[in-house]
């Protein structure tokens, strides 16, 4: 049985998303801010740091994906939807969203490859990184819950 989600759940996903892209974005900055100052701005401050309409729209992009993971990823709105096909959706939205983002907000110039192959290859490796998380978590819930009915059936066969 699942239990209900309430809004400081989605907060607190949303914060988890925000966290992780504000660190990358951190680490980028450090590595290629002074270089990428003039053609990106994400970059506008180089090594000094993120600017501050740059945190607010990545905060929007992460309430907007949490949202689209809640849409995709709980049966509340899609009943009847594979798991795979939820993934594909979901992915398709991210990639679609960011792609409006970095357009309407010229996080890069779009007329240049370089820039495109480094979003897709980033992107590729935090998906990998993600699935390669849940899946180890998942491994481990199900090795607790494993344990827990084998005492439970040790505990029931005690009685007997």
């Amino acid at each position: 049985m699942e239990e209900k989600k309430t809004i400081f759940d989605y907060l607190a996903q949303v914060m988890i998303i925000f966290g992780f892209a504000v660190l990358i974005l951190n680490i980028f900055c450090l590595a290629f801010g002074d270089s990428a100052k003039d053609i990106s701005t994400i970059f506008a401050l180089g090594t000094q740091g993120i600017p501050a309409s740059v945190c607010f729209q990545f905060l929007c992009v992460s309430v907007l994906l949490t949202g689209a993971r809640y849409v995709f990823f709980t049966d509340m709105v899609i009943k009847k939807m594979p798991v795979w096909l939820r993934t594909v959706c979901m992915m398709t939205f991210a990639i679609i969203l960011i792609a409006v983002f970095i357009l309407l907000f010229r996080w890069f110039p779009a007329d240049m490859w370089q820039p495109w192959l480094m979003f897709f290859l980033c992107f590729g490796v935090c998906f990998v990184g993600s699935c390669l998380f849940v899946t180890f978590k998942e491994k481990v819930e199900n090795r607790r819950m494993e344990e827990a009915l084998r005492r439970l059936k040790e505990a029931e066969e005690k009685k007997e």
